[in-house]
């Protein structure tokens, strides 16, 4: 009768292929780094805006849609001129909205005549020339004018440098954190990025006497990063 015996290395290798043929690993897998601190860093960028978008719009009546349209047209092209001789650029000019309805007698409940409307939307740079434009385009007979959008063209620029700013009051606030508790600050585990552009609202005025009436303020670029670091 035979007898086997078996030996210890004998017997670490036989579970290693057994754990091998089941699909576990024959070592146990390094801990992960659980233990963390979260923190949240936030920077703002404060700058004047350089950029003003406005809209124009013109309204004709006639008692054919035709003739109320080719009158708008008239009148849209007289706009889209004057503002284009207040400084405003050929590519940073473009039609909104064109649109022709019937106007309706209330009394008899009847078509007495069409209504054609035409609105351009026009970007204005610098700030400064926005009153002049909107002047403009009010003499030359725009009789509907809604704005301004204010922003600056270089928001993305603006808002990189401010998110790099937060990571960094981010990571200080973590630092501080770990030397209180008598910890190493580890590497960054988790990033959550937040915040954007945000115009600050400024009071306007009516469109007479708008060469002075445009008060850009500032546009606050603001960023938020929430971070979890790792600590030993």
């Amino acid at each position: 009768m035979r007898r086997f015996v078996v030996t210890a290395a004998g017997l670490a290798a036989a579970l290693a292929l057994a754990l091998f043929a089941l699909g576990f690993p024959a070592e146990a897998a390094e801990p992960q780094e659980t233990r963390g601190v979260t923190v949240s860093g936030t920077d703002t960028v404060l700058v004047a805006p350089d950029t003003a978008q406005w809209s124009f719009g013109v309204h004709a009546r006639a008692a054919d849609a035709r003739v109320a349209l080719r009158s708008a047209t008239r009148r849209m092209r007289a706009v889209v001129a004057a503002v284009r001789a207040a400084g405003v650029g050929r590519e940073d000019v473009r039609t909104e909205a064109v649109s022709v309805y019937p106007n309706l007698d209330e009394g008899k409940g009847a078509v007495s005549g069409y209504v054609a409307s035409a609105t351009v939307a026009a970007v204005v740079r610098p700030v400064s020339r926005a009153g002049a434009v909107v002047q403009a385009a009010v003499e030359a007979g725009a009789t509907d004018v809604y704005g301004p959008s204010l922003s600056r063209s270089d928001a993305d620029a603006l808002y990189d440098r401010a998110l790099a700013r937060a990571y960094a009051h981010a990571r200080a606030k973590a630092e501080r954190l770990a030397a209180a508790m008598g910890v190493a600050l580890g590497r960054p585990l988790a990033v959550v990025e937040g915040g954007g552009v945000v115009p600050e609202p400024y009071a306007g005025a009516e469109a007479a006497g708008a060469r002075d009436m445009v008060e850009p303020g500032r546009t606050e670029v603001g960023a938020t990063v929430t971070v979890t670091f790792a600590i030993a």
